[in-house]
């Protein structure tokens, strides 16, 4: 027990450290592991004893007993070397002695019959050996002919009569009761290699027509059955071939080996049964009737020798060759019944019956096998792997000849078997992939409003989601990417179509996160089309080298001829993608749009950025995501010029009717579709707004005490006039008239042009703003109508409608109906056509002032109103639009405006008080004349 405990403490210590092993023991501890030490050493060296004493025995065991067999082996060999002296000494004494004379007459018959009989059984013996040797050698049809000679040494010989029990030559050759055994196996075991043979497609026409011979002579069966049983045998070959579990590679030469076995069964079905018309000269090069030549072959009457001719030559020289009979040496295997040839109708009815009976296996074993291909690549790979297979001149060297002789049409692999097949998984991957991408798309939607709502309670989110909260805070901040790398040496006409540099996407009002969305959507639809690319032909559809043009254009098949429907499928599912999307952004807009309209107070800000995420994303989808076009227009989309070229292509075409393509007009589709949804989205923002600032600017106009009256109030300007006296003399009277509107006005008009500066006012759809405008108008003539009701009713302490405040609202009025009234449609017709309840609310406001005032006013106010109008076309551009050019002042000019010099530009919006020279005055007098007419309609 110490002993124990002593030894497992040394294991645990590292006696190879001596200074360690000092520092932390005394010295009588020390004293006592060296002890323990040493007791271990000496108990290690008894083992080791014993161990080489044991097997020191066991050694010289094995020596004694090698000696033993050495003596043994020695005694064995002298007893032999022995044994020849003495038979040595008996042949030298027997040919000394003489020979008894010869009765050649008497014995002559009886042992003749003794030497045939002995012959026999000499060859009975050796023919098992040479059985299997020619199976090892798959040379079945010789083994067939060695057993069948077996058997008729077996009548010979009798042993396989009903009295073999009791038969002489048993009794006497007990050795051939084990023969008769092992020979009863030999016809199962030809008949099981012969068939498998006929389910092996890489071997040649002649081994296949010896092992059909092989089971016609085994099983006594004729052509027609011989017919049936290598059909059988090649339809379970195809489904052995077709239920192998491969996957990848596997799948594609599984398939090709099946068009090789369907290919080679026909090719070996003409070589072997069918015969040729009387009158018709055989061609070598296309091989016939090889069954029935080789069993002639086999069973005809030829020179002696025929069917054991193997044998012959190895046992000519054998001394008891020479005393077999006849009938063995000239043994030849027979039919019970006439082989008769195949009648071509009955080749033709069976092997269509073949194929319609292997047709539904093929496809249903084929597409199971294409569900273990993921990928369009692989099917393509798969696709041009079989039309090169067939294209190959091994497999359709006279195939068109052999398909009509043996079936009256041709076989077509492809277009019969094989294409439906792969357009149906063509099918399931494209929609698999497709709705995969629908549903990412889905969740990434909903992960970019998610985060867009709870940037608001977190003061650390990503600085991206602020530039959708206020999208100038993107345009007017600066980032490496705004300029393309290569824009200093590489011109605008040279660069890419989708360049994606910074100020592009400032200058279209796209978001970082939407920039974000549509990479991710577009790499994603980049590399589904690009797989399916892969089964497409591509820009050079040459064949490939080895194969000739003859070749690819006579024997394979159209390897493109579905490219128009599997193009068709991607547009379908294309726009189905897209289709998904927008629903899913119309599902969320509506949603809001509930919310928001169901709120008394302002909106909730959170959900506007949604929207105007979910407007910009729709209204950036098509751009920023070129492979989507590309998916939907085909490979057409992808070779297109850009825009700029299409201008030049549409001016030079102008007045011609052009046709739309299908491809295009469902691209028009898709990208109304995202135009709606984008407009809609525009829309419920552009409510909310309006109704926000519609409701601020109603209540300001409603104050009607001294106090708010005065505070909205804005400062006036005298104009001198001159008028003529009763008595005829010019008078001079000084009058004062508006020039700015109030700032309620001012405020709505500001607050409007903030809002949608904030959301990039710039890329707003044109339809968007005209509506915005339009129910801005709305909403100012429903306040200024409210005001004159309320008016009309007198309120104790309320501020009078007096002149000068009807004058004031006259001129914010008209102001604001000229600023936010659309112009399209009056630049168009020429002419300005009122709005009924604009031209109501003003016949109120000027029957509350003088009329001979209003006449007096009317001049000086069109004056005053076509300033500010032209003073405030950049404050509020966004508001005027590119349509609303008004005036230059060098028409106009006067005494009080002598630094006007040089003309102002009448084309320029951001900067209209650009001067320019005298040549573009021209071109603005007409544009100034239709606005001052309007202006003046507008105030009358």
């Amino acid at each position: 027990m110490a002993a124990t405990a002593a030894s497992t403490a040394l294991k645990r210590l590292d006696l190879r450290d001596p200074a360690a092993l000092f520092e932390s023991h005394g010295a009588e501890e020390i004293r006592g592991l060296e002890r323990q030490v040493r007791a271990e050493i000496e108990h290690k060296k008894e083992e080791l004893r014993q161990m080489v004493g044991e097997r020191y025995r066991d050694l010289i065991e094995a020596v004694d007993t090698i000696g033993q067999m050495r003596r043994c082996a020695e005694g064995l060999v002298g007893a032999v070397k022995a044994t020849d002296q003495y038979c040595a000494r008996l042949r030298q004494a027997g040919s000394a002695a003489p020979r008894p004379p010869r009765d050649p007459q008497p014995q002559q018959p009886s042992q003749e019959k003794f030497y045939s009989m002995a012959a026999q059984i000499k060859l009975l013996l050796e023919i098992p050996e040479k059985i299997w040797s020619s199976m090892e050698a798959s040379q079945y049809l010789h083994a067939t002919q060695l057993y069948l000679l077996c058997c008729h040494l077996h009548k010979l010989l009798q042993l396989d009569s009903s009295s073999s029990r009791y038969s002489p030559v048993l009794s006497r050759f007990p050795i051939l009761i084990q023969q008769l055994a092992a020979a009863s196996h030999f016809r199962s075991a030809i008949l099981h290699e012969s068939k498998m043979l006929l389910t092996c497609q890489a071997v040649s026409d002649q081994a296949v027509a010896e092992a059909l011979c092989s089971v016609m002579l085994l099983e006594d069966s004729s052509p027609r059955q011989a017919l049936a049983d290598f059909l059988l045998a090649r339809k379970a070959a195809i489904q052995k071939l077709l239920n192998q579990q491969h996957h990848g590679a596997g799948v594609k030469s599984q398939i090709c080996s099946l068009v090789e076995l369907l290919a080679t069964t026909l090719n070996q079905a003409h070589a072997l049964f069918y015969t040729l018309p009387e009158g018709l000269l055989p061609d070598p090069s296309l091989p016939c009737g090889m069954l029935l030549s080789t069993l002639d072959n086999v069973t005809g009457q030829h020179p002696t020798g025929k069917g054991i001719g193997v044998l012959q030559e190895d046992m000519k020289l054998c001394s008891w060759f020479k005393h077999l009979p006849a009938s063995v040496v000239e043994f030849q295997p027979a039919l019970r019944t006439l082989a008769r040839p195949i009648s071509q109708e009955y080749l033709k009815d069976t092997l269509q019956k073949w194929i319609h009976m292997c047709n539904e296996d093929i496809k249903n074993g084929i597409s199971n096998l294409l569900m273990y291909v993921t990928s369009m690549k692989g099917l393509a790979a798969i696709r041009d792997a079989m039309w090169e297979l067939l294209a190959n001149e091994s497999i359709h060297h006279s195939w068109d000849v052999i398909c009509r002789r043996l079936l009256d049409r041709p076989l077509l692999f492809w277009e019969d078997l094989m294409q439906q097949l792969f357009l149906d998984r063509l099918q399931t991957l494209t929609k698999e992939g497709f709705d995969s991408i629908s549903s990412s798309s889905k969740e990434l939607l909903v992960s970019a409003l998610r985060e867009l709502e709870s940037s608001t309670s977190s003061s650390t989110s990503n600085k991206h989601i602020h530039f959708e909260h206020d999208m100038s805070l993107f345009l007017w901040s600066e980032s490496p990417s705004d300029l393309p790398p290569d824009a200093a040496w590489v011109s605008v006409s040279n660069r890419a179509q989708f360049p994606g540099s910074g100020l592009s996407m400032k200058a279209k009002a796209i978001s970082p996160c939407v920039q974000s969305f549509c990479s991710a959507l577009d790499s994603k639809l980049k590399v589904k089309l690009e797989d399916l690319l892969a089964y497409l032909p591509s820009g050079d559809p040459s064949p490939p080298k080895d194969v000739s043009p003859a070749q690819a254009r006579h024997c394979a098949f159209d390897r493109y001829a579905d490219a128009g429907t599997v193009q068709e499928m991607l547009q379908m599912h294309s726009a189905a993608c897209v289709g998904h999307i927008t629903d899913c952004v119309q599902a969320e807009l509506q949603s809001i749009q509930q919310a928001v309209q169901g709120q008394q107070d302002a909106p909730d800000g959170v959900q506007l950025h949604s929207v105007l995420f979910m407007a910009r994303l729709c209204q950036s989808l098509g751009e920023l995501c070129p492979h989507l076009k590309q998916c939907i227009l085909g490979k057409s989309g992808s070779t297109e010029k850009p825009a700029r070229d299409s201008r030049a292509l549409k001016k030079q075409g102008k007045g011609k009717t052009q046709e739309i393509i299908p491809m295009q007009a469902k691209w028009q589709e898709v990208k109304e579709l995202l135009l709606q949804q984008s407009v809609m989205g525009y829309r419920v923002w552009s409510s909310a707004v309006v109704k926000v600032l519609a409701h601020g600017f109603t209540q300001s106009l409603l104050l009607d005490d001294a106090g708010s009256v005065l505070a909205t109030a804005t400062s006036w300007d005298e104009v001198e006039i001159q008028e003529e006296a009763e008595s005829g003399s010019s008078v001079t009277s000084k009058i004062r008239l508006p020039v700015q509107p109030s700032w309620y006005v001012q405020s709505f008009l500001l607050s409007l042009c903030q809002e949608i500066n904030r959301v990039g006012g710039h890329a707003l759809p044109k339809v968007t703003l005209q509506e915005m405008l339009k129910s801005c108008v709305v909403q100012v003539v429903a306040a200024y109508e409210k005001l004159s009701e309320e008016k009309q009713v007198k309120k104790e302490g309320a501020f009078p409608m007096t002149q000068n405040r009807a004058l004031q609202l006259l001129y914010d009025l008209r102001y604001l109906h000229i600023v936010l009234t659309t112009k399209g449609e009056e630049v168009k017709s020429g002419r300005s056509k009122q709005d009924p309840r604009v031209e109501k609310v003003a016949d109120h406001l000027e029957a509350l002032i003088d009329p001979f005032d209003l006449d007096v006013f009317t001049p000086h106010l069109h004056g005053n109103l076509n300033r500010l109008v032209q003073r405030t076309s950049v404050l509020f551009g966004l508001l005027t639009g590119t349509e609303n050019q008004f005036t230059p002042r060098s028409s106009t000019f006067n005494s009080q405006e002598a630094h006007n010099i040089l003309p102002l530009a009448s084309s320029q919006i951001r900067f209209g008080l650009l001067p320019l020279s005298m040549t573009s005055t021209r071109k603005a007098k007409s544009a100034g004349r239709s606005i001052e007419t309007r202006a003046q309609a507008a105030i009358r």
